[in-house]
């Protein structure tokens, strides 16, 4: 088997070590960033295995991109390259049901190549990019190029979201008409562009509907709550899958856990809803410490206290089903004019590690690092329906899914700099702040994309 590193092959290699310079045999794994080609076979052995079902220490063994076996204890599989992660958790790459990619239109803000590296440096292995681009994303020819083109960096897995109408003009549907059964898209939303026409509205969850792919639901007009439970309704009188993004009210929470104790059935329940890591972790104390209406400004806007600690509250309880970014970058002199959006992909999983899941973490309502992994991870994947097992499964460690994977060091202590993002988007409300727990490594399809440091490396042979 060969190995490909900086561009060099190196084989036969039987187990690969990746430590530091000035190793110690205490310090955790440490990593470079760079690909990796994929290896036919891959061992990662000692780690603390962790997703929405499971957290134990054992190892994981990949072959051909997908999960072939996980095991407790450590592996003994002939051949392939062995990664020993010294405890540190593994866990399901992160899914991101809400990201702007700034691409097609906006290169200064975003380009595939910078969202891409910049999503896994986040942990993430699959993500949703909105179709407010210009032009808009209104085709399924046009979703199909971003993604084709996306998908060729061989950094993650990126779904458009088809617009709703076409131009986002709310006058006529787009072609969700024509995308049953499309490969392409797995979600339709306006974005931050509600449609007033409520005929039209309905129109559009009835082609979903039809086409079996899920509406997302950026609820602005009229204000969060009014728009909320109208969406609600709506999707209800379709009898179509409803998806609320970035929900920042306790009311608008209040809705949502309505609509589904109406709609729950045997099949299941077609409301699902986000929240964001800012809205979990900042209120408008902090907008306002920003500049609320530059630097601290975002759709919708930094909440109060008690909205925030109503979010968590539904984080802990359930109400809530995923964690998304809603990474929207931009530029320095775009904040200052007032652009509304943060970059989220590079700070998500510390954010919300930090406020819900970390020991000493100030919140009343902690939740586990499995429970965490689900909102990140699995449930978002269940909503794009790509849940199952089977080539296209991923958000599990289980034989027949993806080899999507991530590393996570929870003891890593950082401060946010955002002049060290891959982003282009510079513009973090958690610049200078102190976050713990990071991530270090990331896999996709079985090969590494992402690596945090440069440290020395050996091939030693067994």
């Amino acid at each position: 088997m060969a190995l490909e590193v900086f561009g060099k092959i190196v084989e036969p290699v039987q187990k690969t070590r990746f430590r530091p310079a000035g190793w110690n045999g205490k310090k955790k794994l440490s990593i470079i960033e760079a690909v990796i080609s994929s290896p036919k076979k891959l061992v990662l052995n000692n780690f603390r295995i962790v997703d929405e079902s499971q957290d134990f220490h054992g190892s994981v063994i990949v072959e051909d991109g997908m999960i072939a076996e996980v095991l407790e204890g450590e592996a003994r599989a002939a051949g392939g390259l062995v990664i020993d992660g010294g405890g540190l958790v593994l866990m399901p790459a992160l899914v991101d049901l809400h990201a702007h990619f700034r691409e097609p239109g906006a290169p200064e803000k975003e380009t595939l190549e910078s969202a891409s590296l910049a999503a896994a440096a986040g942990g993430y292995g699959t993500v949703v990019c909105m179709a407010n681009t210009d032009p808009v994303t209104d085709t399924l020819a046009q979703a199909a190029a971003i993604k084709h083109r996306c998908d060729a960096l061989g950094l993650i897995d990126l779904y458009p979201a088809l617009s709703l109408t076409r131009g986002m003009e709310g006058k006529a549907l787009s072609e969700i008409t024509r995308a049953a059964h499309s490969e392409v898209t797995r979600l339709f939303s306006e974005d931050g562009k509600d449609m007033p026409d409520e005929r039209l509205f309905l129109a559009a969850f009835a082609a979903s509907r039809r086409a079996g792919v899920t509406v997302s639901c950026h609820c602005d007009l009229d204000g969060e709550d009014a728009a909320t439970g109208r969406a609600l309704r709506l999707a209800a009188r379709a009898d179509a899958r409803i998806h609320l993004a970035h929900v920042s009210t306790a009311a608008a929470v209040d809705l949502v856990r309505g609509a589904k104790q109406r709609r729950s059935g045997p099949a299941g329940c077609p409301v699902s809803c986000e929240v964001t890591p800012h809205h979990l972790a900042l209120t408008e104390a902090d907008a306002a410490a920003l500049g609320a209406d530059s630097f601290g400004k975002v759709a919708p806007p930094l909440r109060s206290e008690a909205d925030r600690r109503a979010l968590v509250a539904a984080i802990a309880g359930g109400a809530i089903d995923a964690i998304a970014t809603d990474h929207a970058p931009h530029t320095k002199a775009g904040k200052e004019r007032g652009a509304p959006g943060f970059s989220g992909l590079e700070t998500a999983f510390a954010v919300c590690h930090t406020t819900l899941a970390a020991p000493g973490s100030a919140e009343r309502d902690t939740i586990s690092l499995s429970r965490l992994s689900s909102l990140l991870s699995a449930a978002p994947a269940r909503i794009l329906g790509l849940g199952a097992a089977g080539p296209r499964g991923r958000g599990r460690i289980a034989p027949a899914y993806r080899a999507d994977l991530c590393v996570a060091d929870l003891d890593a202590a950082w401060t946010v700099d955002p002049a060290a993002f891959k982003s282009r988007g510079k513009n973090s409300p958690f610049a200078g702040r102190g976050l713990r727990g990071r991530i270090i490594m990331t896999l996709h399809r079985g090969g590494v994309v992402f690596q945090q440091t440069a440290p020395q490396m050996s091939f030693p042979r067994n």
